[in-house]
């Protein structure tokens, strides 16, 4: 394992690899809260098989910076679809598969709608993750509403002030809500939350979920590919879509999602929550292999 750093699109992004130069290739994308440790246990078994892994801190996160001061500190679906197939350009990936949860799972649902000829297979958690801003700027059930309370929080500037002074008590707290029966240390989590100070990191949170929520405007250069997933691509490249059964964030699960799949497609459900790389790194490296599986059959 390397940390490296490599020029892409509108970010300086960092990343660890591992495994062979020429094996074939995977991007993991971590979401929010997390980073890239996260996957410190799916790699083994992937590099194993041969893979060349990449892991990429997203924008707002660890020593990945913007190369602009003038560049809009956004979080939306797009630009983070539109980071992972810069990344993968500038790193000469010939159509990696990408598999992520949370923003990660985002970030590689719009890779694999928007540019399914840059991709060769998903793996996501949560299903078809792509956000569906109009539906959100309307209620859900009180259940539901009450999962996802920190959202609401991050609407108003009490959100913002939180996040920055509180960001490493309340991400915490996000991580043992999420995953109710996951008995991490602190130094797991530490070990994480040094990714939390970089200095994009609140502007980028804040505008994730006030974007997502249909409350505040995107970066102009991502109009017309949030344009394009408003109208709820299907995905028509191989996937594994992964649910945790105790999951807190996701009651009910997302099998119903698979029409949203077009190619091949597997939805397996997990015994672990919210951050299912960590908790079950196994079943997730899986998961990988599997789509591995259905893409040399397709």
């Amino acid at each position: 394992m390397s940390v490296d750093q490599v020029e892409a699109g509108v970010l300086s992004v960092a990343y660890l690899r591992d495994g062979p130069p020429d094996g074939w290739p995977v991007i993991l994308s971590h979401g929010f809260p997390y980073d890239v440790h996260a996957y410190d246990q799916v790699v083994p078994a992937l590099t194993a098989a041969g893979a060349r892994v990449i892991r990429p801190y997203l924008r707002g996160f660890g020593p990945t910076r913007f190369r602009s001061a003038g560049t809009m500190r956004a979080g939306q679906q797009a630009a983070l679809g539109s980071d992972l197939i810069a990344l993968a350009g500038a790193l000469r990936l010939d159509r990696p598969i990408v598999a992520g949860y949370d923003w990660g799972g985002l970030a590689s649902c719009v890779a694999a709608a928007l540019w399914p000829e840059r991709v060769a297979g998903l793996v996501a958690l949560g299903g078809y993750d792509i956000i569906d801003i109009e539906r959100q700027r309307h209620a859900f059930d009180p259940a539901v509403e009450h999962a996802v309370w920190y959202q609401h929080l991050f609407q108003t500037e009490r959100g913002r002030e939180s996040l920055a002074a509180h960001r490493r008590d309340l991400c915490r707290m996000l991580w043992r809500q999420w995953s109710p029966r996951w008995a991490f240390d602190e130094a797991t989590f530490a070990r994480t939350a040094a990714s939390f100070d970089n200095p994009d990191f609140v502007d980028v949170v804040i505008h994730a979920y006030r974007h997502a929520l249909g409350q505040a405007t995107g970066d102009p250069a991502y109009d017309d590919l949030e344009a394009r997933l408003a109208t709820r691509p299907g995905i028509t490249v191989p996937a594994v879509t992964l649910d945790g059964a105790t999951d807190t964030l996701k009651p009910g699960g997302t099998a119903g999602h698979a029409p949203m799949f077009l190619a091949g497609h597997e939805h397996r459900l997990v015994d672990a929550g919210h951050n299912l790389a960590q908790e079950a790194p196994g079943a997730f490296a899986d998961a990988v292999l599997a789509v591995r599986g259905l893409i040399r059959k397709s």
